[in-house]
Formats: C-alpha cells, sequence, structure tokens
C-alpha cells in the first residue's frame, strides 16, 4: 500500500478477499499490481473492470455472502449496488474499517 493511502487512513486497513460476512468498510484504494492472485486477467482490465463495479475510493461496502466452497465467490454491496467477485480480485482492493 502507498504510504499516501495509509496516511488517510484512519484506522487499520485490510483486503476485502480477506473479509467475511457482515463486514464493512470503507475503500481506500483499489491496487491490481500487488495482486496474489494466479488469475489470467491483466492488471489493468482487472482495475477497470473493479472501478467499473464501483469500486472507488471512498466507497462504502459491506460483505453480504460468501460461497460454500473456500469461500468463493463473495457478494458484497458497493454503495447500494451488489456484485459478487472472486476473493483473488477482491485482494486488489483495500479498506479501512467503517465508523460505526
Amino acid at each position: 500500500m502507498s504510504d499516501h493511502s495509509a496516511a488517510k487512513a484512519p484506522g487499520p486497513v485490510y483486503r476485502l478477499g480477506d473479509a467475511h460476512p457482515g463486514d464493512r468498510g470503507v475503500i481506500l484504494e483499489v491496487r491490481t499490481s500487488a495482486t496474489g492472485s494466479s488469475e489470467a486477467v491483466d492488471p489493468a482490465e482487472l482495475e477497470l473492470r473493479l472501478l467499473e463495479f464501483g469500486f472507488v475510493e471512498g466507497a462504502r461496502v459491506e460483505v453480504l455472502h460468501e460461497g460454500p466452497l473456500g469461500g468463493n465467490p463473495i457478494a458484497v454491496k458497493v454503495d447500494g449496488m451488489r456484485v459478487a467477485l472472486r476473493r483473488g480480485e477482491a485482494m486488489n482492493v483495500i479498506l479501512t474499517p467503517e465508523a460505526a
């Protein structure tokens, strides 16, 4: 994570791919170049897809559901829109917990 993003974070940061149902957060950054995923998707294409789905800085995210096999896929709500994605893709979304 860039020092700039970490400096803006009001608390701890974590990856959306590490979250579980009920977890909520605010997006700090979408960082596809640092993916640990073995997905065959070009990082620039993945970043564009995530942005088109509303995964932008400041958007609120809530994990709604996770699949039964390895927790894949996960269903999330991004500012009111429901989206399903693989955990590997979700690892590119950096969050801070939503303030209560």
